[in-house]
């Protein structure tokens, strides 16, 4: 019997299912190949909301919704509800001064649910001025209390769920982590980065990747790189690294930015083979993430720039140079400059 996907599974400009997800600047989500060629055309605009997009326009992997992609027909999904609720009804609790905030935080939680079935329901919600009493929970510190709400409940999750739900709730903490404010919240949670690095260590395959993704999402957050560091994770993330895990690589690649987890690297023998392992055969996101960590720790020892010299690092850059990622040309191009003594800084 054929699986029956959700719409929202399709991609607005092809109406095929997805199968590389990414979100626009506009918050909406596409294919990969058919943005991009909407992109190719000239187009800088959303095909949807034809919101002006940055130059260069930012494409940026919508993961949540790729695991439930692949994973739709092992998963069970509520029935949606025949009637949403009205704009006023959710008004009216979330600007209520009598309202709890586990009545707030349910009505936020609905809100989210039903405004994802469609888009004529979330303009409705606009419109009615709905916007501004969710802020209103914002400038109240509201928004503390919601997060820690779900945040509470996905951890436990992570920690001991059981079948597929471990992998699932990370992909959850992933999602929720797109918001900056929603980072703090999580890397602060006693349990949440201990769970994570914990998944890391003893998940199957799929925990492992969806754990490290989530780890990569919190580290754009300072604090929460300090976090991950104290939780010991820079030996087993090189460890997953070595397995063939790239998404690790991408998490070294933001910790190298720290001193003390360069130190913890530096300890690790096996590292720079690892690293020009993924240089010769890594994704292109793999190579770009390699070349920055590499960039971090040849300028900060001397002894790993004459090391990564030896093993013919510098030529390997060198034809990286022609790679048709900017990214992956730009980090070449500053580890050739660090390697060879005209760059102090990454």
């Amino acid at each position: 019997m054929a699986t029956h996907f959700p719409d929202d599974f399709k991609c607005p400009i092809s109406l095929e299912i997805m199968s590389d997800p990414v979100i626009l600047s506009s918050g909406h989500t596409f294919d990969r190949a058919s943005i991009q060629q909407w992109l190719d055309a000239g187009h800088r605009t959303c095909p949807i909301s034809k919101l002006p997009l940055p130059e260069p326009p930012s494409l940026i992997p919508n993961h949540a919704l790729r695991s439930l992609i692949s994973n739709y027909s092992d998963v069970t999904f509520p029935k949606p509800q025949a009637r949403p609720p009205t704009p006023q009804t959710l008004s009216q609790i979330l600007l209520s001064p009598s309202s709890s905030w586990e009545d707030k935080l349910h009505c936020l939680e609905q809100l989210t649910r039903v405004s994802k079935t469609e888009s004529s329901i979330r303009r409705r919600f606009a419109e009615s001025g709905l916007v501004s009493a969710v802020l209103s929970c914002v400038d109240s510190g509201e928004v503390g209390l919601v997060a820690e709400g779900i945040v509470g409940k996905v951890v436990h999750a992570v920690r001991d769920g059981a079948g597929d739900s471990r992998a699932v709730a990370a992909t959850v903490l992933t999602s929720l982590a797109m918001l900056e404010v929603n980072k703090v919240t999580i890397g602060s949670y006693p349990d949440a980065i201990p769970g994570l690095v914990a998944l890391l260590q003893f998940g199957n395959s799929r925990e492992r990747k969806e754990a490290a993704t989530a780890l990569f999402t919190l580290c754009s957050f300072p604090d929460n790189r300090v976090r991950i560091i104290q939780n010991r994770a820079v030996p087993i993330l090189i460890q997953n690294a070595n397995s063939g895990l790239e998404r690790a690589i991408e998490v070294l690649g933001l910790l190298a930015k720290c001193r003390v987890a360069r130190d913890e690297m530096m300890r690790c023998t096996e590292l720079l083979d690892i690293l020009i392992a993924v240089l010769k055969n890594g994704s292109s996101r793999g190579v770009q993430y390699a070349l920055l960590t590499l960039s971090c720790l040849c300028c900060y020892s001397e002894k790993m720039a004459l090391e990564a010299s030896k093993v013919g690092l510098p030529e390997i850059c060198v034809g990286l140079l022609e790679d048709d990622n900017e990214k992956v040309r730009r980090n070449a191009k500053t580890l050739i400059q660090v390697l060879q003594g005209k760059r102090t800084d990454v």
